[in-house]
């Protein structure tokens, strides 16, 4: 059973009077496989946010469908085991870290010792064991990035859905981020993230999918994808000087041995624009 199936996923606004409607999501079909951590890429403005939107019932589909663990996304129960970290997250300003965990942890039934518990281990997963009692007033960016992502998974959720989770975290926080799901893959939980911080993307990501004016252009493993399939790299053993220049027939024949023959690796921003630019169609579709 998949983590997260999308079939036809469709989702159209509205513009206003005479002015039609915006085609934002265009027939996504998407597969999340349980303990992955799938990445879902694409330019501002190509969905991202929408299917996360889709996926959580947050807003309706003008079609399709989409299940979480085989159940419909539209019934309240198939979010019980769902933790979502939003691109621009609210937080009460006023309470502290401590504070913000409880208020989270009791609207998700929690309550008592073992609530306790759970917010000192998050609170020290993150970082930010040594500013718990601090109000998130005076929370930078990366820290209220990182409260966030402990709100997410206040409840041990097996699923987390994160909308561009680095954004606005500097290097280091950015880095933080990143070893943090690693380790949730490690303890076995599937993660959605969208992001357009590609290299760590590469980092931590099992599969991606690439997202262009709503429609999945690309999709497959990254260790598959990023394979240059228009070049070979020809490792080669006890090759005399003189047939250093011929192809692999001269090579064997020079008296070489050919160790191994691979599609040397590009990277995946490189990977990125290439699909941008050959996606031929336009800049967005109105009816």
């Amino acid at each position: 059973m998949d983590a997260i199936r999308t079939e036809n996923l469709t989702k159209k606004y509205n513009l206003g009077w005479r002015r039609g409607r915006l085609l934002a999501l265009d027939r996504l079909n998407l597969q999340v496989r349980p303990g992955e951590v799938y990445g879902l890429l694409g330019p501002n403005g190509s969905g991202k946010s929408t299917a996360l939107k889709l996926i959580l019932d947050l807003v309706a589909p003008t079609a399709g469908g989409a299940w979480i663990f085989g159940v419909p996304c539209d019934r309240v129960v198939s979010r019980l085991h769902v933790g979502f970290l939003p691109e621009n997250p609210y937080f009460y300003r006023y309470l502290t870290a401590v504070e913000t965990l409880e208020f989270y942890g009791k609207l998700c039934g929690m309550g008592g010792t073992p609530l306790r518990r759970r917010i000192d281990e998050l609170l020290e997963l993150v970082g930010l064991a040594g500013a718990r009692d601090r109000r998130l007033a005076g929370y930078s960016k990366g820290m209220l990035q990182r409260i966030g992502l402990a709100q997410a998974m206040i409840h041990d959720p097996q699923l987390l859905l994160l909308d561009e989770p680095t954004a606005g975290v500097d290097p280091i926080g950015s880095r933080d981020i990143r070893d943090l799901v690693l380790r949730l893959k490690h303890l076995g939980k599937t993660v959605l993230l969208s992001s357009h911080l590609l290299a760590q993307v590469q980092d931590v990501c099992d599969r991606i999918g690439v997202l262009n004016l709503g429609r999945l252009i690309l999709e497959g493993e990254v260790g598959q994808l990023i394979k240059d399939q228009r070049r070979l790299n020809i490792t080669v053993q006890d090759l005399p000087e003189a047939g250093r220049a011929r192809v692999e027939q001269a090579v064997r024949a020079a008296g070489g041995t050919v160790v191994s023959v691979d599609h040397p690796e590009t990277t995946l921003e490189a990977l990125f624009l290439d699909a941008l630019k050959k996606d031929s169609r336009g800049a967005g579709d109105h009816d």
